[in-house]
C-alpha cells in the first residue's frame, strides 16, 4: 500500500476528534472532519505530517499553507495562529505529530558524526515535501498501535529511523541545530525559554543576549529570523496568550488578568488585546466558548 494511503488509514482509525494521545511517546494523532476557525497557540519543537485535508499557520507576517504530503518542522516554541482550512466528513482532516528531543537528535549525531558545514541559517517553522523514505517509517510506527506489545521494543528503532530520515532531508540542517548545544538556534530558544518563564516581567535586550550567549545586535539578528518578529513582540505573544487561557479557563476580572501578565494600563491591555486576537477580552473569551474543546485542539 501507498504509504501516505496507509497513513491516512491508520490516523483514521487511531485518532478521535481533534488531538488524541497515543501510546507512542509523544506522538499525536489529529483529525477534523470541518475547517476550523484561525486559533492562536505556542507550538514546541515538533514535526507535523499531514496525511490528508490541509491547514493555514501564521507565524508573525509570514503564511504557511501545507497539505497532503506535506511535513511540518517547528524547531523553537513558537506563538503561531493555525486553522484547518480543507476538511470534510468525506475527506476529514489527518494528521501525524511527533515531538522533537534535542537530547535524542544529539544522541544520532554523536553516533553518527554528521556534519553541520554548510548548513543553512535555521527556521523556526517550515514545509517541505514528504518522501517515501519518511513516510514509510511512519506509517510503521504507526503499525505498532495494533500491537501494543511491539511498542517498547521497536518503537524507538522506528523512531530512529523517522529521526534519521528527517536529519538527512531537506530540513535537517534545522533539525540538526536543536540537537548542537551550541548552535545559534539552541542559543536563541534559551533566550525564548527565559521569556515564557518571565513574560510578565520588563524585557531587556541586553539580558536576553546574555542569556542567549550573543551579543546584543547579533541576538535581535538571528532572533528575528528564528521567530519572525523581534523579542518584544514575541513576549507580547506570549503575555497576551496567557491571559486569553487564564480568561478562557476562569472569569476574571479582566483589569486583574492584564495586571497578573505585565500590564500596568487596562485600557492598553485590553487595547493590544483587541489588535491581537480582533475582539476584546470578554467578547473574544465568549466566542472561544462556542468553539468545540476538538476544533480549537486542531487549530
Amino acid at each position: 500500500m501507498d504509504s501516505l494511503l496507509e497513513l491516512c488509514a491508520l490516523i483514521a482509525r487511531h485518532a478521535g476528534p481533534g488531538q488524541t494521545t497515543t501510546p507512542l511517546p509523544g506522538v499525536r494523532l489529529i483529525a477534523s472532519a470541518v475547517p476550523t476557525e484561525p486559533i492562536n497557540g505556542i507550538y514546541e519543537p515538533a514535526f507535523a505530517v499531514v496525511a490528508q485535508g490541509a491547514k493555514r499557520t501564521m507565524l508573525g507576517d509570514k503564511i504557511f499553507e501545507y497539505g497532503a504530503g506535506k511535513y511540518l518542522v517547528v524547531s523553537v516554541d513558537l506563538p503561531i495562529v493555525g486553522n484547518v482550512v480543507r476538511a470534510s466528513n468525506e475527506e476529514p482532516y489527518l494528521a501525524f505529530v511527533s515531538t522533537l528531543k534535542p537530547a535524542a537528535i544529539a544522541a544520532l549525531l554523536l553516533e553518527t558524526a554528521t556534519s553541520d558545514s554548510g548548513a543553512a541559517a535555521p527556521s523556526g517553522l517550515a514545509v517541505s515535501e514528504a518522501s517515501t523514505e519518511l513516510l514509510d517509517p511512519i506509517a510503521r510506527l504507526l503499525r505498532l498501535l495494533d500491537r501494543p506489545d511491539d511498542v517498547a521494543v521497536l518503537g524507538p528503532m522506528l523512531e530512529r529511523e523517522i529521526l534519521w530520515r528527517l536529519l538527512t532531508g531537506e530540513q535537517g540542517g534545522t533539525v540538526r541545530q536543536i540537537g548542537l548545544a551550541d548552535s545559534r538556534l539552541s542559543q536563541v530558544s534559551r533566550a525564548i525559554r527565559w521569556i515564557r518563564a518571565h513574560y510578565a516581567q520588563t524585557l531587556r535586550i541586553e539580558d536576553l543576549a546574555q542569556v542567549a550567549g550573543m551579543s546584543a545586535s547579533s541576538f535581535h539578528r538571528h532572533f528575528r529570523a528564528v521567530t519572525a518578529m523581534s523579542p518584544l513582540q514575541y513576549q507580547k505573544q506570549i503575555r497576551l496568550q496567557e491571559a486569553r487561557a487564564r480568561l478562557l479557563a476562569d472569569s476574571e476580572d479582566v483589569a486583574a488578568v492584564g495586571f497578573a501578565v505585565g500590564y500596568d494600563s487596562p485600557s492598553q491591555f485590553s487595547r493590544e488585546y483587541s489588535r491581537l486576537f480582533g475582539a476584546s477580552p470578554g467578547r473574544d473569551v465568549a466566542r472561544l466558548r462556542t468553539i468545540s474543546a476538538a476544533e480549537r485542539s486542531v487549530a
